[in-house]
């Protein structure tokens, strides 16, 4: 096991369980407002304090983390799905097929990711749905890329090369043999795409555009917060650390597990 590995896995570990177990209890209500108990300070009834609106900050930061896993699992789910669809066909196919779904990547990688979500906002208004999908217009092109390439090396390979003269279909040497070739790659990508995903929910939701009231978010607390840094500093520490140990552990892991599928690599940094 490489130490980024298991560092990494440590600290998604630690947020996935923050967010399960936020599920079935926190300390208080998340959204429970009690303006007479603002900013208090730490202690044994508020474990991080409370906001400007007497919330408990503790409590909010928990049920953050399921907002950014939710959102983080969605939009790499959808990306992942249809970026490798895309890169398995364009790797299958070839010839205008491949070329026109590059041109597509390049025209997606062209389209800044934050202004498709304000547009979505702007028609259908600012919302979870609209951060996955705005999300996930970014991961496509990814994984189309990745799997194309990984792909093509599969392809170039002689059993992929015997399947071909055996008569078997592109559809079924795709499933059968490439697609189980490039999963560990995909997995790796994955893994590294879901930092950038929490990283993305955290400014669409500090900007309004995510994840709305009264659903807790980190992005959105940095934003609350941003008026009250010299007052309560805390309120924006706590959210950003919370982000900060999230995108580290999913890069760290990411790394790892990149490390360890690479044959160039193995044996070096373990």
């Amino acid at each position: 096991m490489r130490w980024n590995a298991v560092v990494g896995g440590a600290l998604v570990g630690l947020v996935a369980g923050v967010a399960a177990l936020s599920l079935v209890w926190t300390p208080h209500d998340p959204a429970g407002i009690d303006v007479s108990r603002r900013f208090l300070p730490a202690s044994p009834a508020h474990w991080l304090g409370t906001d400007q609106v007497g919330r408990d900050v503790a409590s909010m930061l928990m049920a953050g983390a399921q907002s950014s896993i939710a959102v983080a699992l969605l939009s790499v789910g959808l990306g992942a799905s249809l970026g490798t669809a895309l890169g398995l066909l364009a790797a299958a196919r070839g010839g205008w097929v491949e070329e026109a779904v590059m041109r597509l990547s390049d025209l997606a990688f062209a389209f800044p990711a934050l202004l498709f979500a304000i547009m979505l906002a702007a028609v259908f208004g600012p919302s979870l749905t609209n951060a996955v999908l705005a999300i996930a217009f970014i991961m496509v092109p990814i994984f189309a890329r990745v799997s194309r390439a990984s792909a093509n090396a599969v392809w170039a390979r002689e059993f992929v090369q015997a399947a071909i003269a055996a008569g078997r279909s592109r559809l079924g040497i795709t499933i059968d043999h490439v697609l189980p070739n490039i999963a560990a790659v995909l997995m790796v990508q994955a893994t590294i795409e879901f930092a950038v995903a929490i990283l993305a929910e955290a400014a669409l939701s500090y900007l309004g555009l995510g994840v709305q009231p009264p659903t807790p978010s980190w992005g959105r607390m940095l934003s609350e917060a941003q008026t009250l840094l010299y007052l309560a500093p805390q309120l924006a520490i706590w959210p950003g650390l919370c982000i900060m140990v999230a995108v580290l552990g999913f890069n760290l892991m990411g790394d790892g597990l990149r490390d360890a599928t690479d044959p160039r690599l193995r044996g070096v940094g373990a």
